[in-house]
């Protein structure tokens, strides 16, 4: 079948991987004018056919093969993380369209040589999703960043939330099927890092473990290793630093992602709430995302409410930036371009989860 350019018509995308994260892209492509969801491969009976409810003319594809004979535009791979990448070897070596792929790109430090040689040879766009820099409240932080601090060289993420959710297979119970919980979850952060401080990471040290959640659990008599809780710093090329503290086991807190940059004129601060679904209905209204400049001279705080549309609080658990992200996807898909987030910073990140992994487990600095 012979691929063609994408003009401004309908754009169809082929989707692997239907589970929780695929069904929030399939709710928020719904959403974007000129999109839809043409095939499915979903191996899973039950989540296939939760997929089938939200894009009703897709076709159900039995295999990566089936996807990729179909009259598809682009690519988009939400699948566990341990298969990311094999299948980006065979829709490299198959039929190698535009393709947002989930994070993280691997799990395996042997894999990130080869995902980046293949990147080399693939001649359209990947785009790596790393859907924080798209939360509104992030993406305003990001853009008075410079104009509040002047140029960071303190930057800190807190996240404070709710226990890893239950998967299909139980497969991200176990650091060898997601990386580590400082790769399957944090990555997205150690991307914020190297964004926000425009540099690359020279050393990291961390600790963290696993001291609340999934121990009471066991799967084929196995209990889960996944960590809940860690701090980890970072020191950059620039002479800047970030931390991260995360804690998993506090979605009591009002504000589930806080995070404040500082620099010589001043500090910025972004406080997203968790997802809206999880909100208690008897506490009232859900909180909503805020950003705070904080200038040194003249002192005086100010807070903005960076409210999210409605629609996309129920399209998905990311205060809206599924659907930023794809709107962004699309324009490089009908018109080609750059991704903002490349193969190398998807490597980059899921590279500073398993250091920071590593020096936890080996009470050690890590350098780059």
């Amino acid at each position: 079948m012979k691929d063609k350019r994408v003009a401004q018509d309908i754009v169809t995308y082929g989707v692997v991987g239907c589970g929780m994260m695929g069904q929030e892209h399939l709710r928020n492509i719904a959403l974007l004018p000129g999109a839809r969801v043409g095939a499915i491969h979903e191996p899973n009976e039950i989540m296939a056919n939760a997929a089938k409810a939200i894009a009703p003319n897709a076709r159900l594809c039995a295999s990566l093969a089936d996807l990729l004979a179909q009259d598809i535009d682009c690519l988009l791979v939400a699948s566990p993380n341990h298969v990311h990448v094999a299948q980006m070897a065979e829709i490299a070596a198959t039929r190698p369209l535009p393709l947002l792929m989930e994070k993280p790109l691997f799990t395996d430090p042997a894999d990130d040589a080869r995902i980046l040689e293949m990147g080399k040879a693939y001649p359209a766009p990947i785009w790596v999703a790393m859907e924080y820099r798209y939360m509104p409240p992030i993406a305003t932080f990001l853009d008075e960043l410079q104009r509040v601090t002047g140029g960071p060289t303190m930057f800190t993420i807190r996240e404070h939330r709710f226990p890893f959710l239950n998967k299909i297979g139980d497969w991200n119970r176990f650091n060898r099927n997601t990386g580590g919980t400082l790769v399957e979850k944090c990555c997205h952060f150690f991307d914020l890092m190297r964004l926000v401080l425009n540099s690359d990471p020279v050393r990291i040290s961390a600790s963290a473990g696993q001291e609340v959640n999934h121990l009471d659990e066991s799967y084929d008599g196995e209990v889960p290793d996944i960590w809940d809780s860690a701090y980890v710093v970072v020191d950059f090329a620039s002479g800047a630093r970030a931390m991260l503290e995360l804690c998993m086991y506090a979605e009591g807190a009002r504000y589930q992602e806080e995070l404040s940059a500082v620099g010589p004129k001043g500090k910025i601060e972004a406080l997203v709430p968790g997802p809206h679904r999880f909100w208690p209905t008897h506490l009232g209204t859900a909180p909503v995302p805020q950003v705070i400049a904080s200038p040194r001279h003249p002192k005086g705080p100010q807070a903005v409410d960076i409210p999210v549309e409605p629609a996309l609080l129920d399209a998905g658990d990311h205060n809206g930036s599924t659907f930023y992200q794809h709107q962004r996807f699309l324009e490089i898909v009908r018109s080609g371009g750059s991704p903002d987030v490349s193969l190398a910073d998807g490597a980059w990140a899921v590279r500073m989860g398993l250091a920071a992994q590593v020096a936890a487990q080996e009470h050690r600095v890590i350098t780059f």
